[in-house]
């Protein structure tokens, strides 16, 4: 059994990952995807990924008009949002990057929702041309769409609210604070009337957009602000006298638990929590929007990396592997908010046992804070094993830093056969070539500032 273990103060202990993972780590060094030359890769459970989705359908089953979009930011890779697209899924894009993936993926304009704080004027023209649903973030957009408006658009328009309900326990993402950056501050004063006076002036703003937040935040507090938003938006429907606003963006943010296996809070929990803070939400009587992103995916892919060197200092064991803040930067950078479980593998891929010993696992970024574990209880570590981070499969390794130019790793889809637990892998991102670092880093223009005689 793969030894685990969690964040020392997390309380539900440790856990082993699932059998098939096991098997997809043995397979991958067999196959050379882990190796001397591609010493980290990031892993993605397709089937996992189609029973994420599965079950966040099944819990909005009983409700009629709901669009479910992934938030493209969660997992930026082009197969990816290829699978969802076409595991019925919509994509909610905050970016014209962004917006040309879920394009170049496949899903219908139709189907895909714009959020930012910073359209620029060409972007705002670019998504009314296509018919891409937008949220407008503040007032001050509305005007700028105003003028940029065509009445024959198909696009859904919107406004995002903050319904400053709070923050969670990682500040950070908490999008509902009373300074947040993000929609129009509910509370604020004058701000209420302001945005009722917003729908009166525009017959074709016709949508609402909360979002709380994601990680850190409990589920009343997500539930809260869904509560507000729909709250406001009967009130400006009653105000106004016709039922202007037709469809609710929810956003998504059901957070993960990065503790053991177990998946929790569900979608389940998470409808539950709705109809108790705003029972006329699942009456049909609006559409819903949901943009679900981490909890799709975190589980369903992983971290591969080789252990370089281990080595003793101040009586602490380090193992330096090839998994640091270039693919796991939030938690070397913030890792009590975003711990992850460690798996210990021997060369041959194959779960390692043996008596524990406390080891950080450290990454190749040259600054002193590249750890991803500090003082973890697993096998011990030598040159050539591999270490697994579990729970990445969303922001992690699809969304490198390009810190000490380090190679972006190669990203591959997996699938683990019924009866024979064959593993059958897909390449999604092939490995970062040291030419492509050097284009990107300006190789075309090598001679730029030199200055030249004559």
């Amino acid at each position: 059994m793969t030894q685990t273990t969690s964040a020392p103060h997390h309380e539900h202990g440790t856990a082993p990952p699932a059998a098939r993972f096991d098997a997809v780590v043995e397979a991958a060094v067999q196959q050379g995807l882990l190796d001397e030359g591609d010493p980290v890769a990031g892993f993605i459970d397709t089937e996992g990924v189609r029973a994420s989705v599965g079950a966040l359908h099944d819990a909005f089953a009983a409700t009629p008009g709901v669009l479910h979009t992934f938030a493209a930011k969660a997992c930026s890779l082009i197969p990816v949002l290829r699978l969802l697209a076409g595991s019925g899924m919509g994509c909610e894009v905050a970016s014209p990057g962004e917006l040309r993936l879920a394009l170049d993926a496949g899903f219908p304009a139709s189907r895909i929702v714009l959020d930012s704080p910073a359209k620029t004027r060409e972007e705002i023209r670019l998504a009314l041309a296509l018919g891409v649903a937008v949220n407008a973030d503040s007032l001050a957009e509305l005007r700028r769409i105003d003028a940029l408006r065509n009445p024959s658009t198909t696009s859904v328009l919107g406004l995002r609210i903050n319904p400053q309900v709070g923050g969670g326990s990682i500040g950070p993402m908490s999008t509902a604070t009373d300074t947040s950056k993000f929609g129009v501050a509910l509370r604020d004063p004058g701000a209420r009337e302001a945005i009722v006076e917003a729908f009166r002036e525009r017959p074709w703003l016709t949508r609402l957009h909360a979002h709380v937040g994601s990680q850190g935040c409990p589920l009343e507090l997500i539930a809260a602000g869904v509560a507000r938003t729909y709250e406001l938006a009967e009130e400006i429907n009653g105000t106004l006298g016709v039922r202007q606003i037709t469809s609710l963006d929810i956003g998504g943010g059901l957070p993960v638990n990065f503790a053991d296996e177990t998946v929790r809070p569900t979608y389940a929990d998470y409808v539950a929590a709705l109809t108790a803070a705003a029972p006329g939400l699942f009456s049909g009587h609006y559409a819903l929007v949901t943009e679900f992103g981490r909890s799709l995916l975190a589980k369903n892919g992983f971290i591969g990396a080789r252990v370089e060197y281990t080595k003793d200092a101040g009586g602490r064991r380090i193992a330096l592997t090839h998994a640091g803040a270039q693919t796991a930067t939030r938690t070397a950078l913030m890792p009590d908010a975003w711990p992850l479980r460690i798996g210990a593998f021997g060369p041959d891929g194959v779960p390692k046992g043996g008596p524990v010993l406390a080891q950080d696992i450290a990454g190749p970024c040259c600054f002193a804070g590249d750890v991803v574990a500090y003082g973890r209880e697993l096998p011990e570590l030598a040159e050539d094993d591999v270490v697994v981070l579990y729970d990445t499969g969303a922001y992690y390794f699809s969304t490198p830093w390009a810190y000490n130019s380090l190679p972006r790793p190669a990203v591959y889809g997996f699938r683990v056969a019924g009866p024979t637990g064959a593993v059958t892998f897909a390449t999604v991102r092939e490995p970062q070539s040291l030419d492509s670092i050097a284009a990107e880093s300006g190789l075309a223009h090598v001679d730029a500032l030199i200055e030249r005689d004559g």
